[in-house]
């Protein structure tokens, strides 16, 4: 399962992990990402991806996953303890849940602290270990990674791509990205 699905990039690398016999949720609340998945899952011609409209906070499936995944999704949720213990729920036992969240406010253009206000939870990766296990998840691992440069590079163009804003020459830390990864005990 993939909460936070948007256009369906890791729902189809799942559904490739998957293979043919497999089945995958791609969740999100947002009803034209259902078209998108649907789309992007057609022309991988992979597993079955199985689109749906829901919020993260009311998630319910019509039966267990091996695998619940969300990336970015956290700091944008109004809940994101309830929507971890949603994701939680949904798990086999012994299946894993992995969750990537950043701390926007450790990212740094030229020396000076990012700032996303739209997102309501723009340090959720910080508290992301304690949230899995408050899920009632054994916690796994869990490590933050960092990219940096200064001038063009991948660091600056992927830092554009996601806010839209070029740093030029300054240089540049991305947020943190924290990746936790927890287990539903058997």
């Amino acid at each position: 399962m993939d909460v936070g699905a948007g256009a369906g990039d890791v729902s189809v690398g799942i559904a490739e992990l998957v293979g043919v016999s497999g089945r995958v949720y791609a969740v999100d609340s947002d009803p034209r990402a259902r078209d998108a998945v649907a789309a992007a899952a057609a022309a991988a011609g992979e597993a079955q991806v199985l689109a749906i409209t829901q919020a993260g906070e009311d998630l319910r499936l019509p039966e267990t996953v091996d695998l619940a995944f969300c990336r970015f999704l956290l700091m944008h949720v109004g809940d994101p303890a309830t929507v971890l213990g949603r994701m939680a729920s949904v798990l086999r036992p012994g299946g894993y849940l992995v969750a990537q969240e950043p701390i926007t406010t450790a990212g740094r253009v030229g020396g000076l602290a990012m700032s996303m206000p739209d997102a309501k939870h723009p340090d959720i990766g910080a508290l992301l270990p304690g949230l899995v296990r408050a899920a009632g998840l054994e916690l796994v691992d869990a490590w933050a990674e960092a990219p940096a440069g200064a001038g063009p590079g991948p660091v600056a163009t992927y830092l554009e791509e996601l806010t839209e804003v070029d740093p030029g020459d300054d240089a540049v830390v991305l947020p943190p990205l924290v990746t936790v990864i927890g287990r539903r005990p058997a």
